[in-house]
């Protein structure tokens, strides 16, 4: 808490003529409400007994009428208790304040947050939601913190594995009335004027996933379509280049790009996402490869493509321009981070992605950091683990067998409704959202839907639960918000003490960019607020004042920082 850590700092001061910065831990509750290790850092520079440095700076707080006891352990440490008058003092700011316990730590800076990525003419998976998930809570995490946050993203509309897509759609067409039904119906959408809205949105991404699927395994095994989807290849990015719109290959390109971004739209809208901007590898790739060309002394070429050599900077080589002169993810990552730059001036930008690119980042950050300075050493690049489902084979895109982002949400629901009878999305959604974001940013996470809805265990669906009751204690009474109580019981006091921890929680998780904190708080806030509530009685008791108070503290917290992590905190369930 940085009120108690000043006056620590303070008496410090007073004693020993040290400006010494204080932190302070939570203990045992049986040891008291706070603990600091001041005078074991002291003892080195005073050459004194940690413990003699202790008791003097314990004598002094003692005349503070915020402790009610302070104590010197061990080799040195001091716990605190706090007075339960500093107490009340503390419930009535949490009542007037509505955004208590919030720091500043972004306060008027300008944050580009990019994350999600996903490629046109291919089908959002479970890393895509994932992702979007993390970016959304570390967005809004900025956001509480002061900052201005533009939300982007990154995806490509250009390369492979559109050409490979696109090749396999030209084959499926060219089978005539012995293609497929889907196929069959996308080619009337693209081709006749008046053929209407056969296909529904989703079984249109549906058919084109398929030809990402069918056209890889050709570009792997067949060297004769191998090379005519290296020539598709070069015909989309001659696509951009002209501005080509007429022929039928134009055509098909242009309009499933579209379909692709509308297919977006809808699923971000669906999962509470929002983006302001999207940009496409296309624009990426025109000024990357502009860039990449204007310097020389930081690019050089090597058996006919142009390469960064990472070696000179403990890293690894990397291509930049292939020797066919297409540019490579690394040199539109290059335009896009420049695009970037241009449009919003950052004062930090942060990437988010899977931590299966984590080098190639340091190749692309460190390039960039040869000409644009201040823009590499402003970005952040962020990795996440990969989601696996419990019991599942590894997935992949490639061999089609991947869980798509609207599995999961469908799994969830289902897991909600065998439990609860129903399920909507604000209920689904906290499920899938807390269940992504109680883990430690960087590891693998093993997603269990059924444990995701589990009532009773560290789920988003138990602190939706947790806040629904607190609202229903909280219509039954009145709520007057002067705090007069000056003592607290044992289970009131336990909660109150535990919400005091919510602005150390906050400072963290900002500082850390590491929304796990939050659910790990919460949680605990969670059981500490249930052991209240089964031993508390408020509506009707001589103690219902000061214990609405406490409750209506505690729903108010729960709701603010549900929200920051994107999860509905709603009123009744």
């Amino acid at each position: 808490m940085e009120k108690i850590a000043r006056i620590i700092s303070e008496t410090v001061k007073s004693l020993f003529g040290f400006d010494q910065t204080v932190s302070l831990s939570r203990p045992e509750a049986k040891f008291g409400d706070l603990a600091t290790n001041v005078a074991l850092i002291l003892a080195k520079d005073l050459n004194k007994n940690p413990r003699e440095i202790g008791e003097k700076i314990s004598t002094e707080l003692k005349k503070q009428d915020i402790f009610t006891s302070v104590e010197v352990a061990g080799a040195g440490f001091i716990n605190l208790r706090l007075a339960d008058a500093y107490l009340a003092r503390e419930l009535g700011e949490m009542l007037a304040t509505p955004d208590y316990g919030r720091s500043n730590l972004y306060q008027d800076k300008v944050v580009v947050t990019e994350y999600s990525d996903p490629n046109p003419f291919k089908v959002l998976h479970v890393g895509h939601l994932y992702t979007s998930v993390v970016g959304d809570a570390i967005s809004n995490l900025i956001e509480a913190a002061g900052g201005t946050v533009h939300r982007v993203n990154f995806g490509g509309d250009v390369g492979l594995h559109v050409a490979k897509t696109m090749w396999a759609m030209e084959k499926e067409f060219s089978l005539g009335s012995a293609a497929p039904e889907d196929a069959l119906l996308v080619q009337k959408m693209l081709f006749s004027p008046d053929a209407g809205d056969l296909l529904p949105l989703d079984q249109r991404i549906e058919f084109m996933a398929r030809c990402y699927v069918e056209g890889t395994r050709a570009y792997e095994d067949d060297p004769v379509a191998q090379a005519a989807i290296v020539e598709n290849n070069q015909k989309i990015y001659a696509l951009h280049e002209e501005n080509e719109i007429e022929s039928p290959f134009a055509k098909i390109y242009w309009t499933c790009r579209e379909w692709s971004y509308a297919y977006f739209d809808a699923f971000y809208e669906k999962i509470g996402s929002q983006f302001e901007k999207y940009y496409p590898e296309s624009a990426g790739a025109k000024i990357g490869l502009k860039t990449v060309l204007a310097h020389p002394e930081v690019y050089t070429k090597s058996n006919g493509a142009i390469i960064f050599d990472g070696e000179k900077y403990g890293l690894h080589t990397r291509v930049f321009v292939n020797s066919e002169g297409l540019p490579t993810y690394e040199t539109k990552d290059i335009g896009t981070n420049l695009l970037k730059w241009q449009d919003y001036h950052f004062d930090r930008s942060i990437i988010i992605t899977g931590n299966d690119i984590i080098d190639y980042m340091k190749v692309v950050l460190k390039s960039l950091e040869q000409f644009e300075p201040t823009v590499a050493r402003r970005t952040l690049h962020i990795p996440h683990g990969q989601v696996k489902l419990a019991g599942a084979e590894k997935m992949s895109s490639r061999k089609g067998n991947f869980l798509r982002a609207v599995d999961v949400l469908d799994l969830v629901a289902d897991e909600y409704r065998k439990a609860q009878g129903r399920a909507d999305d604000a209920t689904t959604l906290g499920a899938i959202k807390y269940a992504f974001l109680k883990n430690r940013l960087g590891a693998d996470l093993i997603f269990e839907p059924h444990e995701s809805v589990n009532m009773t265990g560290n789920s988003g669906s138990y602190l939706q639960y947790s806040h629904a009751r607190a609202r229903s204690i909280l219509r039954k009474v009145d709520l007057e918000t002067t705090i007069t109580a000056t003592d607290f019981d044992e289970h009131e006091r336990s909660l109150m003490v535990k919400l005091t921890e919510w602005p150390e929680v906050f400072a963290a998780a900002v500082d850390e960019l590491a929304p796990h904190l939050i659910c790990t708080y919460l949680y605990e806030l969670g059981q500490t607020f249930n052991r209240f509530y089964e031993n508390s009685r408020v509506e009707g008791d001589p103690r219902a004042k000061i214990r609405t108070q406490l409750v209506a503290a505690y729903a108010e917290i729960l709701r603010s920082e549900l929200n920051v992590l994107g999860i509905t905190a709603p009123e009744k369930m």
